[in-house]
């Protein structure tokens, strides 16, 4: 029950209002290379694909979580915020309090240190906040969990497919693409 979730996420994190907007974002990366990041977005607790993002992180060298997710989080949010778009009613972060850290930091930098972030900690599905109270651990069949680990599964799903794509055609690529008059039969 989605709604329910949303109730129960509003009173427990200390929304003022259910969040009807939330973007999760995960990482995807072989060893460090090739570092993806994958955003979806739920509305009214329901996924909208729509609404979902890609992101290559440029910006960070080797198997850096933290980093790449703060380098996600203030792209999308920067360009949300050039355009005046509206910003979600909560971010979920999958990680624990480093990452949730890190996305805090960016958005801060932004000037958006207001919209509400979380973790969500794999280990034991906790869920994470970085403003000095302890993680929260729900029982398994919460709303508000099935919610966030619905949205954090997603974003795992479709970072890791993003990824797989990237590699998939990096591997397909050859020196030879790059000398003129050599087309796909002579290359193979």
């Amino acid at each position: 029950d989605a709604a329910a979730g949303l109730g129960e996420l509003q009173r427990l994190i200390g929304l003022p209002a259910p969040p009807a907007l939330i973007e999760g974002f995960d990482i995807s990366s072989l060893f460090g290379t090739w570092t993806v990041a994958g955003m979806v977005a739920a509305v009214n607790g329901l996924p909208d694909r729509r609404l979902y993002r890609r992101f290559r992180i440029r910006g960070v060298a080797g198997a850096d979580d933290p980093r790449s997710i703060a380098e996600a989080v203030g792209r999308r949010y920067a360009r949300l915020r050039e355009e005046g778009k509206p910003l979600p009613g909560l971010i979920l972060i999958d990680g624990g309090v480093t990452q949730l850290r890190a996305a805090r930091e960016r958005l801060a930098a932004l000037g958006l240190a207001s919209v509400p972030a979380v973790g969500l900690a794999k280990r034991q599905e906790e869920i994470v906040l970085d403003d000095g109270r302890p993680p929260l651990l729900l029982p398994r069949d919460s709303a508000a969990l099935l919610v966030l680990t619905r949205l954090r599964d997603e974003a795992h799903r479709f970072a890791i497919d993003y990824h797989r794509r990237l590699r998939q055609r990096l591997v397909r690529e050859s020196a030879l693409d790059e000398i003129a008059g050599i087309g796909p039969v002579r290359k193979a």
